[in-house]
């Protein structure tokens, strides 16, 4: 029996079940980046931090918006990060932060709906992980609606990430290794040629058993030099993803 092709995905900026070339929660541009792209399926998902605090800002129908992104490890330092930057003297501070699964988003008194979800869609669209953006509102007299929120705030996050320096995130194995005493000096020099990074080390009467975080195309490539190093005597084992 023939099976039925899937539907099509969703972009993960809009509110709509289908893609879309001009994307109605952030920007009009938004469908049209690469990152929105891998988050339709068309590769592998590679996501990506920010290489640092960035800032973007317009006006739009005489209100301000501001936006401020910032890399985050935690959801403590997503809720630092937006206690910071928040202007006393503005209207609104929304915000989102997404790290990994765990994910956050507040309208900070716009109508349900139309700020911190769509700075979060921002976020997915961008294909952006461990960040958090506050859009900052000074009110200008003009009232933008729902929809024209959603956009304001939206494409105003969407904007700021879409320009900002990104750090490609790695996918990481952890991997737990043994070597001699012998072979320790060598082994941590050739470990930033594997992407790879020590978590700890126990030492013995017979050598060093090492915990590392190592990107996963890395792997095979650690584990074939490792048996090299030490002749197939040391314990190489690949644990779980980190």
């Amino acid at each position: 029996m023939a099976t039925a092709p899937a539907p099509p995905r969703a972009c993960a900026c809009s509110t709509r079940g289908i893609p879309r070339s001009r994307c109605p929660t952030t920007s009009s541009r938004c469908c049209d980046e690469p990152p929105c792209a891998i988050r339709h399926g068309s590769g592998a998902v590679t996501l990506s931090t920010l290489a640092g605090q960035v800032r973007h800002e317009q006006e739009i129908r005489r209100s301000r918006f501001l936006a401020h992104a910032a890399p985050v490890a935690s959801a403590e330092e997503a809720a630092a990060f937006i206690a910071r930057v928040g202007a006393s003297d503005a209207t609104h501070n929304c915000w989102a932060w997404r790290v990994g699964g765990q994910y956050r988003s507040s309208d900070d008194g716009e109508p349900a709906g139309t700020a911190g979800r769509p700075i979060l869609a921002a976020i997915d669209g961008q294909g952006c992980d461990r960040v958090a953006v506050v859009v900052t509102r000074w009110y200008g007299g003009t009232k933008l609606g729902a929809g024209g929120l959603a956009r304001a705030y939206g494409g105003t996050a969407a904007e700021c990430l879409r320009l900002a320096p990104r750090i490609e995130l790695l996918d990481l194995a952890r991997v737990e290794l043994e070597v001699g005493y012998a072979e320790l000096a060598t082994l941590k020099a050739r470990l930033p040629e594997h992407a790879a990074s020590i978590v700890d080390e126990r030492f013995d009467a017979l050598g060093v058993a090492l915990a590392l975080e190592v990107a996963v195309a890395h792997v095979d490539a650690l584990r074939d030099w490792h048996r090299d190093l030490t002749r197939g005597a040391g314990r190489f084992e690949v644990d779980a993803a980190a």
